[in-house]
């Protein structure tokens, strides 16, 4: 039996413990949340708590000044308890999901699932599909079992051959049939296998079909529910205004569960190699697509077994632990996955695109495919863990290499970058800084290791775009005193990526910083001075913020954004050095991922994270990884498509390129050390900004 019981605040949590249990793993297997970037092994100092009153030890840690630890303040993953306690989570230890949800204003942000200008000549073909059948009831003269009845009527409506029909529903077939008048509606999936039939139910229900479509990123998963009878997004009702339905789509995010065994991709692989860990990855993740299913299916009002298939894109270590799939070797060199294929039931196509661009009809390519390679059949969800119904199947993006995902290829697909004529650059900055470049002939990707500086990881103050989370900055060129805007308009908690981006800007642009990132020492400010980590400027003093400490940007903290930028730089210029082209070659930079909705184009290029194009050649398209496996949902020529795509897309490894690292010190400078890439961004600079 569990010793003692520990009460969590603000949450009034009240979980058990036992004699010497860490306080983090305790906070873990109790569903509470606190951040902890590293996993849990000291090194972040994010996980900070205070112990209200009760017994927990932890040693003086580095990351906690001697006047926080007497004041209470712990790291929890540095905590043991010995008796009751009472933990008070401060704001910056918590999760902030409400952030998740909020609206995106940004102009030239491209919505819904793809406008004529993204994807041209596709047509509505969902790989899951409701076809209603009515069979002649058996007689003396037409005997033949239900069987061959079922199969005999559906050849005759549809014309289809290739035809199997799944175990679980054969053994109901009988009494389905004779309880339904043997009227009944077939659930279909079309793969390179043929057709299969994975559920019969009573009467005609071809209007109930639908899909969710997730994406499955490192920090966050986001889902949709989509209405594939009638090709399009689910409508929910949010709130009643003067009497009126304001509707909004059914589109939810969440923290990815598995942020508590560690911030990126390295920190979940090397928790997969410790016993029961590639197990708890796996059930963390599916634990909140669950939590987010449960709450489409309610904003939508739909029925758990209305939802026939779910279509997911992630990274490919996500994708290998969704499906409970060792990712140990995709850290190791040569860096080689379990699988990249999709889990979709189809192979790569010869056949790729008619004449006008567009993908082939999944009739075409089959007569003329020539396809190649081993084919993965979609899975049923319940094998996962995803509580639906008996018969639901699972989709999943193909991927292009251990560093480059489904949601990549998914984001390529629903950008319609694969059916171009002219180049065009995609990216998705992130955690990782994944990018491609090409055309409807060619594609070329590679993956940066950009760090975690855009998540708020390495940065003091860092912390992901919750409420509170520092977002805008302007800092007077005179005076040198910043205006802050939060989300969610509240007093400051830390410093979210955009927030950091417009911070280091202004820092240039006034003088501040130098372009090596280092303080000038020269300036008539307060707020420039010498702290515990070395030089640093004061963003919000103690009085005016959510964690009674002087929030500031240091730098160090510099120093690691201008390695991230560098790293992104870098790669977009090792990829277009390898087709031989030029940024000014660019008809449009294609910038995807829920950080790129908060950037701002000029301030990213003052640092030299994007380079100085006119603002009309950048687009926000959003989630790219959610807009294709949407389009997967609709349509399953663009699975097939994936899959060639993927096979396709010449992979650039950067760690092993001496190019990159030349590139990489060469952007190791604001906005870069090649100043003629710049020149707007230089004249401005000696302009005073």
């Amino acid at each position: 039996m569990p010793a003692y019981t520990i009460k969590f605040l603000p949450e009034d949590r009240v979980v058990a413990a036992n004699e010497g249990d860490n306080l983090l793993e305790i906070a873990m297997r109790s569903d509470v949340y606190i951040n902890a970037s590293c996993g849990g092994n000291g090194t972040c100092g994010k996980c900070r708590v205070k112990i209200i009153e009760g017994q927990a030890s932890a040693p003086i840690h580095s990351k906690v000044s001697r006047e926080d630890y007497d004041a209470g303040i712990r790291l929890a993953c540095m905590t043991t308890v010995h008796g009751d306690a009472v933990v008070e989570i401060p704001p910056e230890s918590q999760v902030d999901r409400m952030a998740l949800r909020r609206k995106m204003e940004i102009p030239h942000v491209l919505s819904a699932f793809g406008s004529t200008d993204f994807i041209r000549g596709w047509k509505v073909d969902p790989p899951v599909s409701k076809r209603y059948i009515e069979l002649q009831r058996p007689s003396a003269d037409d005997n033949v079992s239900d069987l061959r009845r079922l199969e005999r009527e559906f050849q005759a409506r549809y014309g289809r051959n290739e035809i199997s029909i799944d175990f679980q529903v054969l053994k109901a077939l009988n009494t389905t049939l004779r309880e339904a008048g043997w009227k009944v509606t077939l659930t279909v999936i079309e793969t390179d296998r043929g057709i299969g039939i994975i559920n019969v139910e009573p009467g005609n229900t071809e209007d109930r079909n639908y899909s969710i479509a997730f994406d499955i990123g490192t920090t966050t998963i986001s889902a949709q529910a989509l209405d594939l009878a009638n090709c399009s997004v689910v409508k929910a009702a949010e709130r009643k205004d003067n009497g009126l339905d304001l509707c909004t789509l059914a589109e939810l995010s969440d923290y990815n569960g598995q942020i508590r065994y560690g911030e990126d991709v390295i920190a979940r692989i090397m928790c997969a190699q410790k016993k029961g860990g590639l197990e708890k990855l796996q059930k963390a993740l599916v634990k909140t697509m669950n939590g987010l299913i449960k709450e489409l299916l309610s904003m939508g009002g739909i029925r758990a077994e209305d939802i026939t298939n779910i279509v997911c894109a992630g990274n490919t270590t996500m994708t290998h632990l969704l499906l409970g799939v060792s990712p140990k070797y995709i850290m190791l060199a040569p860096y080689t996955p379990v699988l990249a294929s999709g889990v979709s039931g189809f192979a790569p196509s010869g056949a790729a695109t008619d004449a006008n661009g567009a993908p082939k009809a999944c009739e075409e390519n089959e007569a003329e495919q020539g396809a190649s390679g081993i084919v993965i059949p979609p899975v049923r969800v319940k094998d996962i863990g995803i509580t639906l119904n008996e018969y639901g199947r699972l989709f999943v993006s193909p991927c292009v290499s251990s560093y480059v995902g489904g949601d990549i290829v998914a984001g390529v697909i629903g950008c319609g970058l694969f059916q171009k004529e002219n180049v065009s650059l995609y990216m998705d900055i992130g955690t990782n800084g994944e990018i491609v470049l090409g055309n409807r002939d060619w594609l070329m990707c590679a993956s940066c290791s950009a760090g975690p500086a855009f998540e708020g990881g390495g940065i003091k103050f860092g912390m992901r775009a919750g409420k509170g989370a520092i977002e805008q900055v302007k800092i007077h060129p005179v005076t040198y005193e910043p205006m802050v805007l939060t989300v969610g308009k509240t007093k400051p908690a830390g410093i979210c990526g955009s927030g950091l981006i417009d911070i280091v800007a202004g820092l240039i642009e006034t003088g501040l910083i130098d372009q090596n990132g280092k303080f000038r020492r020269d300036r008539d400010t307060a707020r420039v001075r010498h702290g515990e980590d070395g030089y640093e400027y004061v963003i919000c003093y103690a009085p005016e913020s959510q964690v009674e400490r002087d929030i500031v940007i240091t730098e160090v903290d510099i120093d690691n954004l201008v390695r991230t930028k560098a790293a992104v730089y870098a790669g977009c210029k090792v990829l277009l050095d390898n087709a031989g082209l030029s940024y000014g070659e660019m008809e449009k930079v294609i910038i995807a991922g829920g950080f790129g909705h908060y950037i701002d184009i000029e301030r990213a290029q003052v640092i030299g994270l994007l380079p100085e194009l006119p603002l009309e050649r950048f687009i926000f398209i959003g989630n790219g990884s959610l807009l294709g496996a949407r389009l997967f949902s609709f349509s399953r020529g663009f699975l097939r498509e994936a899959e060639r795509v993927a096979r396709n897309m010449t992979n650039i490894e950067l760690s092993n390129s001496t190019s990159f690292m030349d590139e990489f010190v060469a952007a190791m400078f604001l906005p870069h050390t090649d100043q003629d890439l710049f020149p707007g961004v230089m004249e401005r600079l000696k302009n005073g900004g």
